[in-house]
């Protein structure tokens, strides 16, 4: 039986010391795709921030890639979040550096320090996203879609465990959104674990997979059924 690598129990998650979701409980096994949908404001980042370290659990267990979230102390949030790869809606590039020297960036910043494998690692998950051919353009010169690519490939960097994916296609037209989408499927085909939070709805029939919905400020599995 494997391990979990998330799983929450009678969780409440609070923003600003107001619960936002209460008796949360989600259970994530290694390999799964799991959609968490649910209107704007409902709470999905709320629940991926607790689950990152960002908001702490105040109430309920939780466990997340071998981190005791009720536990978890400040010094050893770093250390969750390279078992993670976090990708947000305003993908969060820095646009006085190239796509390479973005990469690069993360890497030292995570203790990377032998150049050879650096450039190997970048060039890798360049290559998952389909982007080698914008190692050294700037960011800014990249469309929407491409960004996002290139924030996907930094989430990629460290191998995560899991990839916490915050609204990656809220600020994108429909038809890269579901570029954006096949990309995570295929990650997640090639051994990844992902939760994909989104609140547009139809995207998901198109690629139907487990969905927890958030609504009334609770978590609930759906069944996704295929017209």
């Amino acid at each position: 039986m494997s391990v979990l690598l998330v799983q929450l129990s009678g969780a409440d998650i609070y923003q600003d010391n107001k619960p936002v979701l209460t008796d949360v409980n989600l259970e994530i096994s290694p390999g799964e795709f799991c959609y968490l949908i649910g209107k704007t404001g409902t709470g999905k980042s709320s629940l991926l921030k607790t689950l990152y370290g960002e908001l702490p659990l105040v109430k309920g267990q939780g466990k997340v890639a071998g981190f005791d979230l009720r536990k978890l102390k400040t010094k050893q949030i770093p250390y969750l979040r390279r078992k993670l790869g976090i990708v947000f809606q305003d993908f969060q590039l820095l646009n006085d550096r190239n796509v390479y020297e973005n990469l690069r960036f993360v890497l030292q910043a995570t203790g990377w320090k032998d150049k050879t494998k650096m450039n190997r690692q970048i060039n890798k998950v360049l290559e998952q996203v389909n982007m080698t051919d914008k190692i050294k353009e700037m960011p800014y010169r990249l469309s929407g879609g491409e960004q996002q690519r290139v924030s996907i490939a930094r989430a990629l960097l460290n191998e995560p465990e899991l990839i916490l994916a915050d609204e990656p296609t809220g600020n994108l037209d429909p038809e890269t959104s579901n570029e954006i989408l096949k990309l995570f499927k295929e990650i997640n085909q090639n051994g990844k674990t992902v939760l994909f939070a989104t609140h547009d709805f139809p995207m998901i029939y198109k690629f139907p997979s487990t969905t927890y919905n958030i609504e009334g400020g609770k978590l609930f599995e759906v069944e996704i059924k295929v017209n």
